[in-house]
Parts: structure tokens; C-alpha cells; sequence
């Protein structure tokens, strides 16, 4: 099978991780050793890359394996910070989703609108708080000098338009809306995709299914997970990006974790959705329970935000309680509430929150985790290894920024100005131009400018045109094209973090013999 070209350097596959592993372990030291393929992590090492620096990156799993796939799939710009008086950040959500959605990623990152409606159980005084805050959004956009063509305003909505825009709402006493707008990323794991494949594209060396069992400030002890065999890896600096699991591989590291939990529903259960939903939470006055409508015949809902107690799994479960609570949220609003059998996935995510002590113990669930502050911090240890934790999926470039300063800082290395404010990821153009490629616009909205060449792939195999399973929108093709360049080395990666696919069981179960083939095809094609 003849391949369609990936931007160059950027394609990661088995093959490149084989030879690319025994480069890493043979002895010469590298200068920046990231260990964690999250969105920070991936963003470390793409920044390092960038400055010019010889980078290795490793992750036990996959890329975005951990928190990075569970976000709710926004980019916020801050609204509930200034709610805190968390103006910094604020300010920051608001600059990064604006570098995200004009500069680095506009192919993946785009404006996305919300209706709260205004139905019995909002007050008109929270609706005014409300408003207020939507119009407070505004201006953090204005700050960070995202176009009005990018984000467009906030505006109220008649009782009419505001049922257009979410027909399953409840009309007896409806009074109208709110709608706002915020930036979403087409697929929170495709991100962090994009940010492996651009760092590799600058030489970084990208290692899944490495896992690093030991961190000094001089390096790692590290095992391949594929053959078991260990080995050590020697930098200059050592970042740990590893999130919620930070404090198992460097000490003083206290982390609160946070579960925000979404359930999957089916798309017809709501019909049409133009717009997402803000459905407020009962006494609660700045929190709501998010509706995202996906594009691929599902919606998410969600989050809650809980602390979580005890250790922390690679996969995080949800509880009944969870989806209860969220059931019952959004059955506040609906017309026909949706039952427990509607629910066809959920998926949960652990936030690594930074415990900088106070009156609250990592174990006083009273605390409530989302009243602690969202800033990122960047911390080295006495043996040399940076650690960064904290923060969100919006500011995640700012975070591996801060955290490159800082490691080579504290080894006395010179560095260089970060560029990747100004550095489009794989796949992006300017607005324009991604409108003018000749592939279809959910391929364009996912790959980019590489959407031509995933579509060549189905030109010329028929059937690599058809769906992975009926009724959902992504082809074959796309499974083919992870596996030869986007790193994917079994059916989980292709099912789990390529696509969605992997969130409805059911769905997974049928998709699994088009993952199969996809990835015998891949094999053939490296032969």
C-alpha cells in the first residue's frame, strides 16, 4: 500500500520508537528528559525541541493516556477564575485558548456556543450574576485580543430562539437564555497527539510504553514495557510531567486530585443540538453541569468536581454517585428526563491539583477541590528534577513553557525563548486555507492539513472509505493513518485515544476487527 505523506519528520511509529528507544539507552545524555506524555508533558518536550534542545520524552502507556483524554473537551478562557478572584488566572486561560485558536492549533480548537436557559429554578438574580459573568468573559477575551470573528459576544435569547437552539429544553416557563461562546477542542487527545508529532518533527525522541521507574536529576532508570527489558536514560534535566501521578516519582510532591466525571448519551436522545447547555447547579451560584454536543452522534455531559481519597488508578472508574448526580442535573431542565439504560459510556478524569497545605488535609473531603486555585507550579527538587503539576488543558503551554525555564535554570543551561506561541502544530493553517482543502470538513476538523492525505488513503482503498462501525463518522482510513503515523501501536490506542470510539463499550466491541485490520495493514506497509 502506498503512503500519503505525513508533515514531514513528524510520523511516529513502531519502527521509529524501536530505533529511537536504543538511541535513548545507549549512553549519551541527552539535555531534557520528559517523563509524561499528557498535554504538558508533550508540551515540554515539544518547547524543549523547539528551543533547539536534544529532547527525549517517555510515557508508560500511550500519549495522553492519563487526565489529557478526560477533559471536558474545552478550552476555557476563565470565567470561573474571576468568580474567585483568580485574575491571573483568568487572564492566562484567556491568552492561551486565544494562541490556541488564532496561531498553534485553529484547525482542532474553535468557538463553540452555550444557552443557559432561563427556565423556573434560575432566579432572575442569578441570571443577572449570570450575564454579568458572560459579559466579564468578554472582556478577558478583548484582553487577550482574540478577534470578535474568532469568539463572537454574548447576547440574551428570546424564549423562541433559545428553544431553537436547545429543542430539548423544558418550554413551560422557559423565558428565554443566555448565550455565550468559549473555545473546545475537537479532541482533547488528538491535542496532545498533535504536540508529540510536532515535537518529533524537531527531533524530540517520542517513547511510548516506556515506563520510568526511578527519576534523579541526572536522569532515569527505565523500563520498555513491550519486552521488559531496563535500561537508563542520562540528560542534562529531568521534567516530571506526569500529572496526578507526579508525587511517585519525586518527593515533597502533595497532590489533591479532582474527579470530573461525563456521562455519553446518544444524540438522538436530544435531538439537535446547535449549541452545548449551561444547566446551573442547584445552590450552587458559578457552577454548572456542561451538555457537549460531539459531532459523531454523541453528547457528553458533565462534570462534577470531587476530591478523591486513597490510591490513584491508570484508569479512573465512576461512580453510580456521579452519574446520578448528573442525571438529575440535567433532568431539571428537559423535557423527557434521560434514564440510567440511556447512558451509553462515561468516563472520568483525575485533575492533579497542587496541595499547598492549609487548614485542609489531602484527606478532608469537606475541602472541596474546586475551590482550590487552578494555577500551575513549577517545582525542583534538592536532587534537580522539575516537576510540574497543577493547572489545566487550556494553559498546558504556558505550563511546559514555565517548566523549561525553570529546569534548565536550575542546572545554570542557558535557554533560548520559547517559541511555541507562535508555532503551529502539525495539521495547521490559517482559517482560509484549512476551508479550501479538498477533504471532507469532519477530516479537515481532525487532521488538518494532513486531511488530503487521509483521504487519499480511502481513494485508494475503497474499503478503508467505510465507517469502523455504522452510524459513526469515523472511517477506516483514519485507523490506518494513526498506525503509520500517529504513533498508535494497538487497537486500544486506535479506539481509546485516535478516535472516541472507545468511550461506548458497545461500539468499542464492534470496532474492535476494523482496529486489527488497521493495524496489519500499517505492518504491511512498513515492510
Amino acid at each position: 500500500m502506498s503512503r500519503p505523506e505525513a508533515v514531514p519528520g513528524s510520523s511516529l511509529s513502531a519502527a521509529r520508537r524501536t530505533r529511537e528507544l536504543a538511541e535513548a539507552t545507549d549512553g549519551r545524555v541527552c539535555d531534557v528528559l520528559v517523563v509524561g506524555l499528557g498535554a504538558t508533558g508533550a508540551g515540554a518536550a515539544l518547547d524543549a525541541a523547539a528551543r533547539g534542545l536534544d529532547v527525549v520524552a517517555v510515557d508508560a502507556h500511550d500519549l495522553a493516556f492519563g487526565t489529557s483524554r478526560w477533559s471536558s473537551k474545552l478550552i476555557h478562557g476563565g470565567l470561573r477564575y474571576l468568580a474567585s478572584a483568580q485574575f491571573d488566572v483568568a487572564h492566562e486561560s484567556a491568552v492561551e485558548r486565544g494562541v490556541l485558536m488564532t496561531r498553534t492549533a485553529p484547525h482542532l480548537v474553535a468557538a463553540q456556543p452555550f444557552v443557559l436557559p432561563l427556565t423556573p429554578l434560575v432566579s432572575r438574580a442569578q441570571a443577572s450574576l449570570a450575564w454579568a459573568g458572560f459579559r466579564a468573559g468578554d472582556m478577558l477575551r478583548l484582553a487577550a485580543r482574540t478577534p470578535r470573528q474568532v469568539l463572537p459576544a454574548p447576547r440574551r435569547l428570546s424564549a423562541t430562539e433559545a428553544r431553537h437552539l436547545a429543542p430539548a429544553v423544558r418550554a413551560d416557563g422557559l423565558r428565554g437564555g443566555l448565550l455565550s461562546w468559549d473555545g473546545r477542542v475537537t479532541d482533547d487527545a488528538r491535542l496532545v497527539t498533535a504536540l508529540a508529532r510536532t515535537a518529533a518533527a524537531h527531533g524530540a525522541r517520542v517513547l511510548t510504553r516506556v515506563r520510568a521507574l526511578e527519576l534523579t536529576g541526572t536522569g532515569a532508570r527505565v523500563r520498555d514495557e513491550l519486552t521488559g527489558e531496563e535500561g537508563g536514560i542520562r540528560a542534562r534535566v529531568v521534567i516530571n510531567a506526569t500529572g496526578v501521578w507526579a508525587g511517585e516519582l519525586a518527593d515533597g510532591i502533595r497532590i489533591r486530585p479532582s474527579r470530573g466525571t461525563h456521562l455519553v448519551l446518544r444524540s438522538e436522545r436530544l435531538g439537535t443540538l446547535p449549541a452545548g447547555l449551561h444547566i446551573p447547579i442547584p445552590g450552587e451560584t458559578n457552577r454548572f453541569v456542561l451538555v457537549l454536543p460531539q459531532g459523531d452522534g454523541r453528547v457528553y455531559v458533565g462534570l462534577t468536581d470531587e476530591p478523591v481519597d486513597g490510591p490513584l488508578p491508570d484508569v479512573p472508574e465512576v461512580p453510580e454517585t456521579d452519574i446520578g448526580f448528573l442525571l438529575d442535573v440535567l433532568g431539571s431542565v428537559l423535557d423527557v428526563p434521560v434514564h440510567r439504560d440511556e447512558v451509553v459510556g462515561a468516563f472520568a478524569g483525575l485533575r492533579p491539583l497542587l496541595d499547598a497545605g492549609g487548614s485542609a488535609s489531602a484527606g478532608d473531603a469537606s475541602a472541596r477541590t474546586s475551590d482550590i486555585s487552578r494555577r500551575h507550579a513549577v517545582l525542583t527538587s534538592p536532587d534537580g528534577v522539575t516537576t510540574v503539576v497543577g493547572g489545566k488543558l487550556t494553559t498546558y503551554r504556558r505550563m511546559a513553557q514555565d517548566a523549561v525555564d525553570a529546569a534548565l535554570a536550575a542546572r545554570g543551561l542557558p535557554a533560548r525563548p520559547s517559541p511555541t506561541a507562535e508555532l503551529p502544530l502539525v495539521g495547521a493553517a490559517a482559517p482560509g486555507l484549512l476551508r479550501s482543502l479538498p477533504a471532507p470538513r469532519r477530516l479537515v476538523r481532525r487532521h488538518g492539513t494532513e486531511a488530503p492525505a487521509v483521504r487519499a488513503l480511502a481513494e485508494r482503498d475503497p474499503a478503508l472509505a467505510e465507517p469502523v462501525l455504522p452510524g459513526h463518522p469515523v472511517i477506516r482510513a483514519e485507523l490506518v493513518w494513526a498506525a503509520l503515523h500517529e504513533g498508535a501501536l494497538d487497537a486500544a490506542d486506535l479506539l481509546d485515544r485516535r478516535t472516541r470510539i472507545g468511550l461506548v463499550p458497545e461500539d468499542r466491541a464492534e470496532a474492535l476487527a476494523a482496529a486489527h485490520d488497521a493495524l496489519e495493514r500499517a505492518t504491511a506497509a512498513h515492510r
